[in-house]
Formats: structure tokens, sequence, C-alpha cells
């Protein structure tokens, strides 16, 4: 076995038996199990950039405990100075209640299917091209303008509109042999 792999199994036992723990103590500290999640992982990052000299030391767990504690101190920093500096600002303008028509809109693209609402959003919304919402959603490029269509047509059916007016016809009669007089 070489040293590196020596290193590499000396860690990962030093961290099955003290990860749990450490996780209670980061929960404990901050309340939010994915903030403690983030702490402990960091910590165990900066044990491991310190690896060669951490078993030397008389409780590498405490020293873990203690890196845990100032990153979840300079957590609770950074959130009073946000409070502050937000405390501090001048409030933003209350926004607009919106349109009935917005309203109605969002009511009928609900009902469509999501893939049709994300690529009519995509594409109506964020100015998106068919071959960049082909991209993002891994389908081929018939099938974003498959689902742009139906999704459409689905929309105008929601809202009451006439998907596709149909020509306006005249309601006289047809003259004999079918042609018409045009002046």
């Amino acid at each position: 076995m070489t040293m590196t792999e020596e290193r590499v199994d000396a860690f990962d036992a030093f961290y099955r038996d003290t990860s749990r723990r450490l996780l209670r103590y980061a929960y404990g500290l901050t309340g939010d199990p994915a903030e403690a999640q983030d702490l402990v992982q960091e910590a165990y990052a900066r044990a491991w950039q310190r690896w060669r000299k951490l078993p030397g030391y008389d409780d590498p767990e405490a020293w873990l405990r203690l890196v845990v504690n100032r990153l979840s101190t300079d957590r609770w920093r950074r959130l009073r100075v946000r409070r502050a500096h937000s405390a501090a600002a001048a409030p933003l303008p209350p926004a607009d209640p919106p349109s009935e028509d917005t309203v109605v809109l969002v009511r009928a693209m609900r009902t469509l299917p999501e893939a049709h609402r994300h690529a009519l959003a995509l594409r109506y919304l964020l100015d998106r091209s068919v071959a960049d919402i082909a991209a993002e959603t891994g389908v081929p490029e018939g099938t974003v303008k498959s689902w742009l269509s139906r999704g459409r047509a689905a929309l105008a059916t929601a809202l009451n509109l006439d998907p596709a007016p149909e020509p306006v016809r005249s309601t006289e009669p047809s003259p004999p042999g079918g042609a018409r007089n045009v002046h």
C-alpha cells in the first residue's frame, strides 16, 4: 500500500468515525439541516487539506468542531450584515398587482401539459429559438415544434380564442358556373 492510499484510508476511517457526531453538532448550531451539511462538508474539505498534520493533534475531532463553529459564526455574521443592510436601505416600492389578462393567461397556462408550458415559456417569455429549446430540453427540434403548436392550440382553446380564424365567406349565392363578377 502506498503512502497516498494509507493517507486516504486513514482519512476515510476518521470521516466514518466522526461525521455523524459532527453533523449533529452543526445542526445544533444552525437549526438548518442543509446548512449543517454544508458546514460539515466544508470542515472535512479543510481537514483533508491539513490531513498530514491533523492526525498529530491531541483531538482532531475537536479541531473539526472548531472549524464548524467558526464557519457557523461567519454565517451568522453574514446574515446580520445582510439584515442591517436591508434595514438601512429604502424599501422597494410595492409591485403592481398582475393585470386581469396576466391572471387569465397564467390560469390557462396551468391547464397545459408541462412540456408544452415549458416550451411556450422558453419561446415566448425568454425569446429562445427552437434549436435552443431542443438543446435545453434534450429533445429533437421537431418535438419542440410539436409542443409549441399543440401548446398554442390548447392555450387558444383555454382562452376561448379561435386558434385560426376562418376566412370571411360571402353569404350571396354563387352565380351559375361558379364565376363571380368582380368590380
